[in-house]
Formats: structure tokens, sequence, C-alpha cells
């Protein structure tokens, strides 16, 4: 008996105890939490020791009050900056400083100290808190008065429509002073009416997201036009499916199109330096990949000099790779091409032997390795069209480039007493010469001008590609084969050779790969040299007789 008394007492011992902690665990104590503001001191004791939907509510309430830096408060409790301090018990804004933090109030913003990174304590946020925050957010960000604010704050929506009221999305799309924005509305109200129970009310919105390409719109349709109770609807929702289908197929052959450009606009760049001085002297330069190389390696070491400003050095790398790279091709002109004219097969050795000094050179001096190169601001991004076709600012920048310097090389070379004498020599040297045209000259300057249009295709390759010492060896072949396509000589060739070319090669590698792309594309050439040897545009007259 005795012996049941205590264990029994034992029992009502423990459970009183029990009782006692958990009473003690779940009443909350709000003045354990200090924010700096009676009002926040509450909220944030809600939020950090409340239970169940205290946190949520405590989130809502802030969202839904008057004052000023309430979308600051909610942002600092998202991204971290808002921490409470352990030994104070004070909700503040940190700032990190190495391991160290400094702390500042978050009504007034006035600084409290530091302290070690061990003093302080995150915000404990779960993924329903989380979603809360960025709904809420998203929500403040709706009514801001910067258009890029509203623009963040709709896209977000865009993922959860039915997160906003239809009462307040109609007021939003009234209020709305820009008409891109306002679609954007008008597309998550219509996301919201596909879920309405009047079929003419989903029959409306169909009608408004057909255009709308996006993956949760189009998943949305896909549904509707498998499960939806109303036969009229499902055939509306199939019909604007198909349409989508039918628009990005487009937009993926304008997209295929877009890099065949980009592709052959690089092949241009690279190929129309040596299309100049082949055409007019004849040569085989082997070294000219390496020529694009060192052009590279000049918009390399601009960035060196201003790394600062990476647009400046951009463009001033234009002007200094031309230059330089034409200096090296006066220079290979007038101590090794110039005694080996007439002699094709001992030009192409010497130029293959030049081209293996600039390599081991540039190894030797820089490095053996890649070095990298970053795209400046307004060549970085991308430029987005109804949400499915991408184009890259950088190819669109280049593509640009490469056709600005094929009409500078057409006028130099139609409208300038440069370009008369360049096609005097290559028509007919003898007469020329006969005429007083100094050849020599000629042929040193034609040479120097095709280094350094090579040059300005090595700045341009650099912002697509590794600059390393073997950047000019993937190029150097292809730009024979848009010469020799094209037609040797012809600038017209080289542009619609090169284009073709690029545009072709991104056409086949969808199903047959990049590599044998380049098979099927080399098979070709073969092929069509075997019918026209010299090319889509052969040069006409007297200069067609020495090629």
């Amino acid at each position: 008996m005795r012996r049941g008394r205590v264990a029994s007492a034992r029992s009502s011992l423990l459970f009183a105890t029990l009782v006692t902690v958990l009473a003690l665990v779940s009443s909350p104590n709000h003045a354990a939490v200090v924010a700096g503001d009676p009002w926040l001191d509450e909220l944030f004791s809600d939020f950090v020791e409340g239970r169940g939907t205290a946190p949520v509510d405590a989130l809502q309430a802030l969202a839904t009050s008057e004052r000023e830096d309430k979308r600051a408060l909610l942002e600092g409790i998202l991204d971290g900056s808002l921490m409470l301090h352990k030994e104070s018990t004070q909700i503040v804004r940190v700032e990190k400083q190495g391991r160290r933090y400094d702390m500042f109030n978050i009504v007034d913003g006035t600084a409290l100290g530091e302290d070690r990174s061990r003093a302080f304590k995150r915000l404990k946020l779960d993924n329903r808190l989380r979603a809360t925050l960025r709904t809420l957010i998203a929500s403040l960000g709706l009514r801001s008065a910067d258009t890029g604010e509203r623009r963040v704050a709709i896209e977000a929506l865009l993922d959860k429509p039915d997160s906003v009221d239809a009462p307040t999305l109609d007021a939003l799309i009234e209020a709305e002073s820009s008409p891109e924005l306002a679609t954007l509305l008008s597309r998550i109200k219509a996301l919201q009416q596909l879920g309405s129970s009047e079929p003419s009310t989903r029959l409306q919105a169909i009608a408004i997201l057909q255009a709308d390409l996006s993956p949760d719109t189009r998943r949305a349709l896909s549904r509707l036009a498998d499960a939806d109770d109303a036969p009229e609807v499902r055939a509306a929702a199939r019909q604007a499916s198909a349409e989508q289908a039918r628009k990005i197929t487009l937009y993926g052959y304008a997209e295929t199109l877009f890099f065949g450009l980009s592709l052959g606009s690089i092949l241009v760049l690279a190929a129309i330096g040596l299309a100049i001085s082949f055409g007019v002297m004849g040569v085989i330069n082997m070294a000219h990949g390496e020529l694009i190389m060192l052009g590279a390696y000049c918009s390399w070491g601009m960035q060196q000099l201003l790394p600062e400003s990476l647009a400046l050095a951009l463009i001033l790398s234009l002007p200094v790779a031309f230059l330089f790279t034409g200096a090296i091709g006066i220079a290979i002109e007038r101590t090794v091409i110039r005694f080996l004219y007439g002699r094709p097969l001992e030009t192409l050795l010497a130029t293959f032997g030049i081209s293996l000094i600039l390599q081991q050179l540039v190894r030797t001096v820089i490095s053996p390795q890649n070095v990298p190169v970053s795209n400046p601001e307004f060549m970085s991004g991308v430029v987005q069209i109804d949400g499915v076709l991408e184009l890259t600012l950088n190819r669109l920048w280049i593509l640009g480039f490469c056709l600005a310097v094929f009409a500078m090389l057409l006028v130099l070379l139609r409208h300038t007493r440069f370009g008369l004498e360049v096609r005097s020599v290559s028509q007919n040297r003898d007469m020329a010469r006969a005429m007083g045209i100094r050849s020599s000259r000629i042929d040193s300057l034609t040479f120097g001008l095709g280094a350094g249009v090579a040059g300005l295709a090595g700045v341009a390759l650099s912002q697509l590609t590794n600059v390393g010492p073997n950047l000019g060896q993937a190029y150097i072949v292809d730009s024979f084969m848009v010469v020799v396509f094209g037609g040797v000589g012809n600038l017209w060739g080289t542009l619609v050779g090169g284009m073709t070319l690029g545009v072709v090669n991104k056409l086949l590698e969808p199903w047959a790969g990049a590599i044998l792309a380049k098979i099927v594309v080399l098979v070709f050439l073969i092929l069509f040299i075997q019918k026209r040897p010299r090319g889509l545009f052969p040069q006409r007259g007297r200069a067609a007789e020495g090629h």
C-alpha cells in the first residue's frame, strides 16, 4: 500500500511539473522582444514567440499598417538583415563587418554599436512564412510609384494570381499608367477567371490568354483543354493551345535563324580580312587565325588598363587592335611574303611557321592558359519577345558590328582612291604599274588592311568565347571555306557565303549534331566547288585569270 501511495505521489508530481513546463512554453512573453516602438514590440513578439497563425497574422498586420517603412521591414525579415540581438532581446538591423555586425535601430536608424556575429540570432522562417513575405512585398510593390518596382511585383503575381483579390486587381488595372503593365495585370485577372464557375467567363479569359506564351499560361490552358466540364470551353482551350504551339514553333525557327546569322557574322568578320589579302595578292595566309587571336588579346589588354570602365575599354580596343594587327601584317608582308610572290606553296608554309611563332610568343609573354574578358553592361543580358524568343545582346551587337565593318570596307574599296588602286592591282598588276601605281605599296597596305580587320574580328570574338593562344585555329579553316564559297576577293560573296554557311550549320545541328553538321557542310562545299570553281560571285575580267 505504501509503495502504491509513493508511486502515485511521484506520478502526480511528474504530471504537475510537465503541465507547468508546457504552460511556460506556450504562454507568450511579449516583453521578451524589443523593437524600439510599442506597436512594433508587440508585433515582433508575436512573430518571434507566437504559435500557430500568430507569425503570419503579425506579418499581415505590418503589411496593412500605415507605416512608411513597412516594406523595408518585411524585406529585412526576408533577406535576414533584421536579427535578434540575444543580450538585449532587441530586433535590430545589421550590417556585416568581417566577423562582427554593426547594429542599427529599425525605427530611426541610429547606430547601436557592434557585436560579434554569434551574439545575434536570425529570425526563424519556414517555407510558409517566406511565401507570405514574398506575397506581401509583391502586393506593396503593386502600388509603388516606381515603374520598375511595379513590374517586379506584377511579374511575381503571375506565378500566384490568386494572391490578390479581384476588386483590388480591378482598381490596379484602372489606375495603371503603363500600357504594358496594364496588359500584364489583365493577364493576371484572366488567370483568375480561368477558375470561374461560369463558362462564358472562362471563354473570355481564354481569348485574352491565347496571346500569352508563358509556361504557366500554357499549362493552365492545357488543363482546361483536357478536363473542363463545358465542351465549348474545352474546344476553345484546345484551339488556343494549338495556336500557342504554332507561335512557339515559329519562334523556334526565328531563334535558329538568329543564331545562324550570329554564327555567320562571326565567320564573315573572320574571313573578310582574308578575302581582301587573298583576293588582291593571291597569298594563302595561314597566320590569319593568329592575327584574330592577337586582336582578342588587345581587348583583354585594354580591360587590364581600364578595369573600372569595361565599355570604354571595349571601344578603345577596336582602333588599338586594328592598328596593332595591321602593323604586324605589314611587317609580315615586307619581311617574308614579299619575297615569295608567285610561289603559293611556299607562302603557305612560311605563314604557317609564322602562326606557330605567334602562338608560342603569346604563351611565353602572357600565359598558355585562357585569359578572362568580360562583357560590358550594354552587351550583357537578353532581349525577350513574348517570353519565348530570347536574343542575347552580345550577339546582336556583334551582328550589327559585322555589318558596319562590311559597309566601311565596301565604301573604302569602291569610293576612295586607295580602293581604286587596290582594284587596279588585283585586276591587272602590270597595267597598274604602267599607270604609275606602286603595286608593292598597295600590297603592303592591302595585307595590313586584311590583318587589321582580322584584329577587329578578334575583339568581337573576345565577347563570345574564351581568349587563348589557340583561339585563331578554330576559325582559319572556316575562313578559307567562306572565301572559296563566296568567291575569291569578292566582299559581297564573303558576306553571303558566311551568312549562308552559318545559317545552314545551325539548321543542321539539331538533328545532325555540331560535328556532323560541319562535315555535311564541308561535303556540300566540295561538291559545289566542282560545279562552280570560282564560288558564288566570281571575279570578272582579268582578275579571274589569276585564280
